[in-house]
Order: C-alpha cells, then structure tokens, then sequence
C-alpha cells in the first residue's frame, strides 16, 4: 500500500476532470516504462533471539525493529524519510533509487516499490540492489527477511500493528465488509508489475486480458500453503483471502468486461465504492464507508462537514480500490503471491512479455476468448486450493499457463532488450517455463519440505525463503 504523498488541491468541477486523470498515464511506446513492487515478512533471526524477542517471530515498530530498519536503510544514502505524524513510515529514494519508494504494510512488512525502468535486465540489478541494502540495515539488528504469499505460522494476534493513520482507519472498517480483511493486512505478501499503456484503447485491450489471466498467475505464483504452523488445503492461502476481504473494491469488476468500458466506466465504478479516508493539512479524516459520489453531489455529513472534494482526494481514493488489476496512470498486476527473487523477476517478465508487445497482446487477447468472463470469474475463487492442477475447460490450468508463457517468451524475445552477456529478457520466464512443463509451485515445495526433512517444523521456512 502507497505512501502519502502531496495533493492535487484542485476542486473537482466534473466527472470529466477524472477522467482526465487515468487518461493522463497515456505514453508514447519509448516511455512506457516497468515497475516491480514487492513485499516481505520480516523476522528475528534465531542468533537474535532472546526471552523479549523470540526466534523468528516478527518485528514490531519499535525495540532494534522496523523504526530502526528504516534509520539504517536512511543512512546508507539514497533515501529520505516518508513521516506519518512523529513516526517515519517510508523512505522515499535519491541518487540511484530515486523514483523508488520503500513503504511499510500493516504488520511490518517490508515492501520495494521499484523506480520505474526501460528494461528488466534494469529491474533486476535493482531488486538485487534492495537486498543486499535491506540485508546491510537488518543483519546489525537480527532481523531477516522472507518473501511468501502468507505468513506460515503467525497468529493475528501475535502481529504487530504500524504506525500508519491509514492502517488505523482500515483496521476498524475491514471486519464490516468480510471476514478475513484483517488477514489480509497484517499475514499477506505479494508481488506486483506496474506497466503503461498507449492510450485508452491500449488499456482497455491490456486490462481484458491481465485481469482475465490473473488466476492463472495466482496459480502460476502461488506460494502460501501453510496456517499456523500447519498446511491448510490451500496452495494459494493468500488469493483465498482476497475472495472474502472486501469484495465492492476487489476481484475481478464486471464493468471492466463491459463492451463501452473505458477510463468513463473505471471512474463511474470507482465513486460507487466506498471511502476510507480524506487527507487535510497532513491529517487523515476517518470517512470509511462514506460515497465519494455523494460527496460529489453535496453530501457534507459524517465527517465531511466543510470538506470539498479535490482531484487529490480522488487520486487518494484511487490508491483505496484493490481489485486484481488496478488502473490508475498505469495498470497493477495483483494477483501473485509474493516469493523468490527468481520468481519475482518472472512475474514482470510474464506480463511486460504478454503486454509490451504488439503480436504478444494480440496472441493474448486471443487466448482469452477461449472462455467466458463468467468462467475466469469462478476461476479465481477455484485456483488457491490446487493452483496449476485446478480443471479449466477440456484441462487444467496448467494448459493455459504453458500457452500464456510461450506468448510472453515470444514477446520478450521480440522486444530485443538484451543485457551485458547479450542474453534476452526472456531468460527470465525459466521458472515459468518449467512450471508450465510439469514442474511443482513454489507451495508445493515447501509441502514437500514439510513432510521430508523439516519433520512437520514450518519455521525452518523462513530462513530457506530468506533473501
């Protein structure tokens, strides 16, 4: 989740001015541009660990923990401090990582948000960049750092709570709208690529096909087999959480399937989903569950008293909405849990493979229309139990993962962006393509680990998941 950041104090005088802020992420092909966002558990190293903090349990904000993350990262150079209140709850990026942010998600977890990059060969000297940083700031301190769907074995209860108004809001609104909002704050990671479009055509074809093929990605990614200390049926624990945290701002929108859906359409659905929070004077004034449509046509009650409603508040509204791709001045992919570096990398690849080439994303819009909106809908809720092995039309899904990692290795070897060694960005699908050809997911692996050498321990996960 975003950090704040500075507002647009423009009134809003029409729907239009809204429209006119997606459809100002419209780029020429040479600008567009990749953004890898990633998040991870923090987690006290067992060499660290004593009576206050024990073995890998996670650090809370204070006591050698994520405040103290955040000074060492800070001092190492290239980043500034993002405050909330007296509290430092980012950092945003200079010199080398400027254009990058590092922000905190409810619990602690630590999350990247990429600069944005011409190549990923670029996202990859990056991510490799924040590791050996994060491990510089947090090897001083005992801490460690593993990137999975979610949390393997803490309970709600044992995870700490940051110091971010936003989280504040969310934590006492979330049980109101499902009942597993909570789980999905404080014990969810996931990876994510923020990719361009040309213009409104462009990013209506881009959302068809990303959000259509999002549970396949789910299953593809999947890395979140353990509850508690125990596995729990799911391969992805972390998408069944999303099915049940609060679905009028999440999934896969209808309105996006609509045949006149456009930048019009993803504003008018937007304003009907409700509100959190607006931000005056740096304060953030607790509005959850208000309409921002209502607001709009003059409803100043509830909080709201006095308030005009400004491009900035929609803007911040924006960053409220978590459906499985999420469009603002790009498009988010959403739907992967988080995991190796390997698997990180490959998550932007499968997408700028598919989207940043013109034969690509007509190979992929073709795809897609094997089925119905209707069947991709149920197949969201059907692939966090067995991920690639879940039945999908006359196979399983396992079949369309092959065929959407063969159009995306087409794509990326099209692009041509080689790097040092001359090798293309396609090298980076290889997880993918044995994934595709039969090969286990990442939460079957540790299921396997489970039951051979860690003897039933999950938390030996954490230090073999560490990067």
């Amino acid at each position: 989740m975003s950090n704040p950041a500075e507002q647009d104090a423009r009134p809003i005088t029409s729907t239009s001015e809204l429209v006119e802020v997606l459809a100002s992420g419209c780029k020429p092909r040479d600008s567009w541009r990749i953004g890898t966002e990633h998040e991870k558990f923090g987690f006290v190293r067992p060499e660290a660990a004593n009576a206050d903090r024990p073995a890998f349990s996670s650090p809370d904000y204070e006591h050698e923990g994520i405040a103290a993350l955040l000074k060492g990262m800070e001092e190492q150079g290239s980043w500034q401090p993002i405050m909330d209140g007296p509290a430092v709850i980012g950092l945003k990026g200079t010199d080398l990582d400027k254009g990058a942010a590092i922000s905190l998600e409810p619990a602690g977890q630590f999350e990247l948000s990429g600069t944005p990059l011409a190549s990923l060969h670029e996202t990859k000297d990056e991510l490799d960049r924040h590791f050996v940083a994060t491990r510089k700031a947090a090897r001083p301190l005992g801490l460690g750092f593993s990137p999975l769907g979610f949390h393997p074995f803490a309970t709600r209860a044992s995870q700490p709570w940051m110091p971010k108004s936003r989280y504040a809001i969310m934590r006492a609104y979330m049980p109101k709208v499902g009942t597993l909002g909570l789980d999905m704050m404080q014990r969810t990671c996931t990876v994510q690529v923020n990719l361009d479009f040309a213009s409104e055509v462009d990013m209506v074809r881009k959302m068809r096909v990303s959000l259509a093929l999002q549970p396949v990605a789910t299953a593809l990614f999947a890395n979140s087999p353990f509850y508690e200390g125990k596995p729990n049926g799911w391969l992805s624990n972390r998408a069944r959480i999303w099915t049940d945290t609060d679905n009028a701002r999440s999934g896969m929108p209808p309105v996006c399937f609509d045949e006149d859906f456009g930048f019009e359409k993803y504003v008018e659905w937007a304003l009907d989903v409700p509100m959190y929070f607006v931000v005056r004077d740096g304060r953030l004034i607790d509005v959850a569950g208000r309409s921002f449509r209502g607001w709009l046509a003059g409803d100043r009650q509830d909080g709201l008293e006095g308030l005009t409603p400004t491009i900035g508040d929609f803007e911040d509204h924006l960053t409220t909405l978590f459906p499985d791709v999420r469009l603002k001045t790009f498009l988010e992919m959403r739907g992967a849990d988080a995991g190796s570096a390997d698997m990180m990398l490959a998550q932007s690849a499968l997408w700028v493979g598919l989207l940043y080439d013109d034969a690509a994303l007509a190979a992929a819009d073709s795809l897609i229309r094997d089925y119905s909106w209707d069947e991709y809908r149920t197949l969201r809720g059907d692939v966090p139990a067995r991920a690639l092995n879940t039945p999908f039309g006359a196979g399983t899904v396992r079949d369309v993962a092959a065929r959407m990692v063969e159009i995306a290795t087409q794509g990326l070897r099209a692009r041509g962006f080689r790097n040092d060694a001359g090798v293309d960005e396609s090298a980076l699908l290889a997880p993918l393509q044995a994934l595709a050809g039969g090969a286990p997911t990442q939460a079957e692996r540790w299921l396997e680990r489970y039951n051979g050498p860690w003897a039933g321990d999950v938390t030996r996960i954490m230090l073999e998941a560490e990067v």
